[in-house]
Parts: structure tokens; C-alpha cells; sequence
């Protein structure tokens, strides 16, 4: 597999000699098979923070579902399995820390969270390229990769000279998913210094869809649908207060950007937390998108398991996208679009700046002449197919156009979204 191009042949995954060594050895002497508990996860957190209040305990009961939905149904090999138990003990040190600091500085939940701007379309609709032009706007607060590794680190103090220590964290992990994923950042670059998805704030109270798109967990991916999210983005809210209080942004007022498509299936509960927020929903052609999304997560549930079947993956998450336009479309008439803006990906692509600017004048928030300038010079780094190009079609999936279009076809017409 080259960096430069990713296609969308699963026959084989792809194990570095190290890796592939040490999944031989760990199944020879079963290191790394044995089912992962609720009760070492939290024990070994305790014992790395050397804290013991996590607060609330409503992330029990998801901790565990999902737990046992990883030991029963991901498959994941050895390393892939240290891997995603090290992520769950990494999450609850966050929850320790911030835990703590809080507890240390209650003026942090006494932060206003300005209305956000809230960038929230299918997958592979132009989220990425607009929630980062955005970014580059220098009164505005945005999630960085470096931070999301590690939102609550042991010390809040600024270092002393150079960049935050989290950010060599963050390039250390980049560096680890090129090595087990070379082509992978021509799907979705995960760079350190760039925006990130607030989905990964949301594990904080484990509700969220990152783990059925790094593992097949269907169990808890079904019961996840049925919960109440309201708590989810309260976490995600006080998460944004503590971040602002370590690092404020252009001011104390600063206004937020987010994004990711897990919001489609809960745009009621965000609302509900974040009312004056403006949401950015991004269109494209679902049939061009579903095929480039399923790609990017079979390859993304290689890196941790040998048994990935990819028409499985289609499948599942054809289902989801079903129900996030569906979800979607009911909020969307329950509100009749209010605080919505819609944005085409074909727009996006011809000139994203006047688009921009229509986000902008529906927020209420100015365009700036610097913010524009910066957003331009961005605009000459970050190009399309910056790291390769990304191959997929439906047919790799076991799907036709047939199989994906009646799902669809509602939220097309709604939208007025053309065949690519």
C-alpha cells in the first residue's frame, strides 16, 4: 500500500513485520487475548492519575455495554486490542483530571459557551474543508487535534517556551496510524495541528459512534440509538468550558466551531444544550459518498482486527446513514430549519468563500478582513488529494446503486441533492 493512494481491496490487511510479529507472539502466549474489564480499566486510570472521584457515574452503565460488546463481537487482534483498551483508560485519566481541576476551579463551569457554529453533514460532504477554513478564523475556538489526544493533561500550566507538550503526543500518534495505515490519511488526514472532531469529546461520557467506527460492536451501536443524548452534549459542553479555560482564544467570549456527522442523529439533544448554536448542513451526493465513507471505515477497523468483514461494514453503516438523514429531517421540521444553513459540496469545491461568507452572515459572526486572509492562505496548503487519492466505488462493498438509493432517495429530494 502507498501513501500517495488508497483503494478499496480488503482481501489482505495491511501488518507492518513488527506488528504483525507481536500479534504471532501475543496469540502463542495469549498476551493480549483475555476479555477487557470494566473493573481493570477503571483500577488502571485510578492508578495513572492517581485520582479516584470521576464524578457522576452515568458512564457506567455505557462503559460497560460497550465493554462487552468490544469482548463479544470486535475480534480484535493482540496489538489492536492493547490499543483500544490503552484509548478507554486514556479517556477515563481525562475524566480523573478534569474531574479534579473542576472541583479545583468551579468558576470554569461558570464560562459562557457563545452559540457555536455547528458543521454537520454526511460524511464525505466538504465537512473537513469547511470546518477547517472556519478554524483558521482567528476569533474563533476550534478543537485541535493535539488537544483532543489529551483534553485534560496532569498540568494546566502553559510550557514555558515552545508548543504544549501534548502536541508531540499528537504527532507520535499520526505517525503511528501512517505506520499501520500508510494510505490512510489520503481517506481523512489527522494531522496534529489541525482541527478536530468533538465526537472524541464525547467519549467522555461514552455515547458516541467512535467505537462502532473503529470496531464491530453492534450491541452497544444499537443500544447507543435508543439512549438519550442530553447528557452526552452537557459533557461535551462543560469539556468546551475547560478547554476555554486553559486556552481562551482571542478572548474570554470566543466563539466555537465544531464538527462531525455524529451530530446528525442527535441534532434534538444538541439543541437542547446549545440552542443559539448554528448548524452548517453540508450536501453531497449520497451514492458518491457512502462508497468513499465504508472505505475509510473497513480500513480504519483493520488497523485493529483481522476479521473485518467490508459488506458488514456497508451494511451497518448504510443503516445509519438512513437514520441520520431521517433523524435530521425531523428536527429539521420540528424547528421549520431554524438556525440551519445549508452548504453544497459542489459549491464548496467551485469557491468555498462564498459559502463561508453565508455561514457567517447566518451566524451573526463578521468575515473579517483577516480571517479572510487566513482562510485564503490555508486554502493554498490544504488542497484536495494533499495526501493521495482515495479509490473506492460501491461495488467493493457488495452494494449497487439499487441497494443505496431508495435509502436515500427522501433525503435527496429534500435537499434538492444531485447525482455526482
Amino acid at each position: 500500500m502507498s501513501a500517495g493512494e488508497i483503494t478499496s481491496t480488503f482481501d489482505r490487511a495491511y501488518r507492518p513485520t513488527p506488528i504483525a510479529i507481536a500479534n504471532r507472539l501475543g496469540r502463542l502466549f495469549r498476551i493480549g487475548t483475555g476479555p477487557i474489564t470494566v473493573d481493570g480499566v477503571l483500577a488502571d486510570a485510578r492508578g495513572k492519575a492517581g485520582l479516584s472521584d470521576f464524578g457522576d457515574d452515568a458512564f457506567l452503565e455505557p462503559l460497560e455495554i460497550l465493554v462487552d460488546s468490544i469482548n463479544r463481537e470486535a475480534a480484535l487482534h493482540p496489538v489492536g486490542r492493547m490499543i483500544i483498551r490503552g484509548r478507554l483508560v486514556g479517556v477515563l485519566v481525562n475524566k480523573l483530571v478534569a474531574q479534579r481541576t473542576i472541583e479545583k476551579h468551579p468558576e470554569i463551569l461558570d464560562i459562557p459557551v457563545e452559540a457555536p457554529i455547528v458543521v454537520a453533514g454526511l460524511a464525505r460532504t466538504g465537512t473537513t474543508m469547511l470546518h477547517r477554513l472556519i478554524a483558521k478564523d482567528p476569533s474563533i475556538r476550534s478543537l485541535a487535534s493535539w488537544e483532543a489526544i489529551n483534553p485534560a493533561p496532569p498540568t494546566t500550566r502553559p510550557p514555558r517556551k515552545g508548543k504544549d507538550p501534548r502536541y508531540s503526543q499528537a504527532a507520535m500518534a499520526a505517525k503511528g496510524l501512517k505506520y499501520m495505515s500508510p494510505g490512510f490519511f489520503a481517506i481523512h488526514p489527522a494531522e496534529p495541528d489541525a482541527p478536530e472532531e468533538e465526537v472524541i469529546l464525547l467519549e467522555q461520557a461514552f455515547l458516541t459512534t467512535t467505537p462502532e467506527a473503529m470496531m464491530n460492536v453492534p450491541t452497544y451501536a444499537k443500544w447507543l440509538e435508543e439512549q438519550d443524548h442530553v447528557p452526552a452534549y452537557q459533557a461535551l459542553r462543560r469539556m468546551m468550558q475547560y478547554l476555554q479555560w486553559q486556552r481562551p482564544g482571542a478572548d474570554k467570549r470566543v466563539r466555537w466551531v465544531l464538527k462531525t456527522p455524529h451530530h446528525q442523529e442527535y441534532f434534538d439533544p444538541l439543541l437542547q444544550v446549545f440552542p443559539k448554536a448554528t448548524i452548517v448542513h453540508t450536501h453531497r451526493d449520497p451514492l458518491k459518498t457512502s462508497a468513499s465513507f465504508f472505505s475509510m471505515v473497513t480500513h480504519l477497523q483493520m488497523i485493529f482486527s483481522d476479521e473485518v468483514d467490508p459488506n458488514r461494514v456497508a451494511n451497518h453503516w448504510l443503516d445509519k446513514i438512513e437514520n441520520m438523514a431521517r433523524r435530521t429531517m425531523a428536527t429539521r421540521a420540528r424547528v421549520n430549519d431554524q438556525g440551519f444553513v445549508d452548504v453544497s459540496y459542489y459549491d464548496l469545491i467551485k469557491d468555498p468563500m462564498p459559502e463561508v461568507a453565508r455561514v457567517y452572515e447566518a451566524a451573526g459572526a463578521a468575515l473579517t478582513p483577516e480571517a479572510r486572509a487566513a482562510m485564503e492562505a490555508s486554502r493554498k496548503v490544504n488542497k484536495q488529494h494533499k495526501y493521495g487519492k482515495h479509490k473506492y466505488s460501491l461495488a467493493d462493498f457488495g452494494l449497487t446503486k439499487d441497494d443505496v438509493e431508495p435509502r436515500i432517495a427522501e433525503y435527496r429530494a429534500r435537499f434538492n441533492v444531485p447525482y455526482e
